[in-house]
């Protein structure tokens, strides 16, 4: 006992005599964590719950609330968000069905999103072209804090990193018949009370004035008789770390919006500019016809990048744009026969087939089937330009072979954009013997449009493209390393660009877009950053390492569909996942198995996957 005493007064001697001393006492260092930096990924099939629901979106849109261990999925065939219990990820369990009824009759729910315990959805009014709400949920109990109006056709909606503000993508859609537009805005909902919501808008109505502006920059405005706020239709969001910017996908109109948050202002709209399908890397399969793979580069064919999903994520201070680049064209009235048989009023279709724009006999030939009575209004015909598709056969007056099955003829373009036009937009005209003269009646086109970019990109916060990766997804899936189903054993190219609703239909979607990368999402390891890229049509996930911008890698395919010859319909309980639409990557931290998981939304299949990301260090 004496020895211990004695001990502690040496001790408090020793610190006294320190602490008597002039010089600074040091702090004790405490070593930096390590963070551990996987030198790859792969993806494995964990668990999946189906509505037993085919080709009705039965399974869209995914979220998940750590706090419950629930998932949300978005069930646009109920309108509602069907509620799954993930503690055991493998086996996720139906719990519930939140609907939207009660707040708007005739109600459906577009999205959800989750953030430390609550869930909002985006709800859509009927008629759609009407003002939609937001609503507020506990997520543990689908308890309503609140809800408050928005503008007409919420889409995607998404909390801000620090949970602060709620941001919703009112889409605003025209009607079928194009006469109600409704238009295009942000709203900012602070969501800090969650029982009092306070909303603020973010319209487009300071760029009314900058049209021509706009359009000259390469952003698409051209619905009949609309403003830039009636055709800018805001699509999907992603925000910056700092919670202090936004960027959305304005899909249609090829661009990205930037959005300020704090003041609630749409700060700048940028263009995306187009990918030229004649230059080495970005070639295209476009014909549905042919029992070979042919991807190859066509001269005068460009793509529009419109993206659907896009992600954020931030390398040495600098914020960068991922986009999946799916494409989409505006297309509505197209069932009613009243429309193509030439009524304007009753619709606005922009997209054709290739080989029906471009015939030496004209539009007339077509009235009635798929020929736009807004492009009929334009001219009689449309002619190629002979010094740019010469190398398909164009001439003078002649589209020649290029409108051919096995060549571009099967290609869906947009009518829209291409033709030649004078210093105030109006189509110079020429004869029919492809000579300019202001009392021809044909349109001359030196490009042609095609939807989406088959690819994803990475894009600076003021949308320069950083990097895009050009052919690269249609080219895998015709190597042989490329195999599909939950156990890697079925060759890609023996379905190469199929359909949903027929795996074994080869080529399908050649002359449509392609495999369509459609959803995104990011997720960082340690030092690196990885995009999980979802193609709705050829189904499954492409994963690259993007911690590079300027050099992304690919890392993995996983493509869970397992049966590719019967009729999904016939075999959906073993078929597999088919259109992913909807992703949510779900860290170790908040995993219910403490494993990195990817939420899918399958909206074909009508199943919610979850795919375990396995890391290898």
């Amino acid at each position: 006992m004496k020895a211990k005493y004695l001990l502690t007064a040496v001790a408090m001697a020793v610190l006294t005599a320190c602490n008597s001393s002039d010089e600074p006492v040091s702090e004790p260092q405490i070593p930096e964590p390590v963070v551990l930096t996987p030198s790859t990924l792969s993806l494995s099939l964990l668990g999946r719950y189906s509505s037993e629901e085919y080709l009705v979106s039965a399974a869209e849109i995914t979220a998940y609330d750590a706090d419950s261990k629930r998932a949300f999925v978005v069930n646009a065939l109920a309108g509602a968000v069907d509620v799954l219990y993930l503690i055991d990820p493998a086996n996720p369990v139906y719990l519930d069905t939140l609907s939207a009824t009660d707040i708007a009759e005739n109600a459906v729910v577009n999205s959800v999103a989750a953030h430390n315990g609550l869930i909002a959805l985006a709800i859509e009014s009927s008629p759609k072209t009407e003002r939609g709400f937001v609503a507020v949920y506990n997520a543990a109990d689908l308890t309503l804090r609140d809800f408050i109006e928005v503008g007409a056709q919420p889409d995607m909606l998404t909390f801000t990193p620090d949970g602060r503000f709620i941001l919703v993508a009112n889409e605003g859609e025209p009607s079928d018949d194009y006469q109600i537009d409704p238009e295009g805005s942000v709203t900012v909902i602070d969501v800090s009370k969650p029982d009092t919501l306070f909303a603020a808008t973010a319209d487009f109505r300071a760029f009314n004035s900058k049209k021509a502006e706009l359009v000259a920059a390469g952003v698409r405005i051209f619905g009949p008789n609309a403003g830039v706020t009636q055709d800018l239709e805001p699509e999907y969001i992603t925000v910056s770390a700092d919670n202090s910017t936004a960027w959305i996908a304005l899909q249609e109109n090829n661009a990205l919006a930037v959005l300020d948050i704090a003041s609630a202002t749409i700060t700048d709209i940028l263009p995306l500019g187009f990918k030229d399908h004649g230059i080495a890397g970005n070639g295209i399969a476009v014909s549905d016809t042919q029992n070979e793979i042919n991807i190859a580069l066509w001269p005068g064919v460009v793509g529009m990048y419109q993206p659907d999903s896009i992600a954020s994520y931030t390398v040495d201070g600098a914020t960068y744009i991922v986009t999946a680049n799916e494409g989409d064209a505006r297309a509505w009235g197209e069932t009613n026969q009243a429309y193509w048989d030439g009524d304007a009023s009753q619709g606005f279709v922009e997209e054709i087939r290739f080989k029906h724009l471009f015939h030496k006999n004209g539009f007339d030939r077509r009235v009635g089937d798929d020929m736009p009575p807004q492009l009929i209004s334009l001219a009689a015909g449309a002619l190629l330009n002979p010094e740019v598709f010469g190398y398909c056969g164009a001439a003078a007056g002649e589209p020649g072979d290029c409108r051919d099955d096995n060549l571009l003829g099967r290609l869906t373009v947009s009518w829209v954009d291409g033709y030649r036009k004078d210093a105030n937009g109006n189509p110079v005209m020429f004869n029919i013997n492809g000579v300019a003269d202001e009392n021809g009646d044909r349109l001359m086109y030196d490009q042609v449009y095609a939807f989406g970019g088959r690819s994803f990109a990475i894009w600076s916060a003021n949308g320069e493209l950083v990097w895009d990766s050009g052919d690269f997804i249609e080219q895998y899936l015709t190597s042989d390393e490329c195999k599909l189903g939950t156990e890697r054993t079925i060759l890609c190219a023996q379905y190469f660009n199929a359909n949903h609703s027929a795996g074994n239909s080869f080529g399908n979607r050649n002359d449509n877009k392609g495999p369509e990368p459609e959803a995104i999402a990011v997720g960082s390891f340690g030092n690196k950053t990885f995009a999980f890229v979802g193609l709705e049509r050829m189904g499954g996930v492409m994963v690259f390492d993007i911690s590079n911008p300027a050099a992304p890698s690919f890392i993995d395919y996983l493509n869970t569909r397992d049966d590719w010859q019967n009729n999904p319909a016939d075999v959906l309980a073993t078929v597999g996942d088919l259109g992913p639409e909807g992703f949510t990557f779900i860290s170790a931290d908040d995993s219910p198995n403490g494993k990195p998981l990817l939420l899918i939304g399958n909206e074909v299949s009508g199943t919610t996957t979850i795919y375990q990301i396995n890391l290898t260090y």
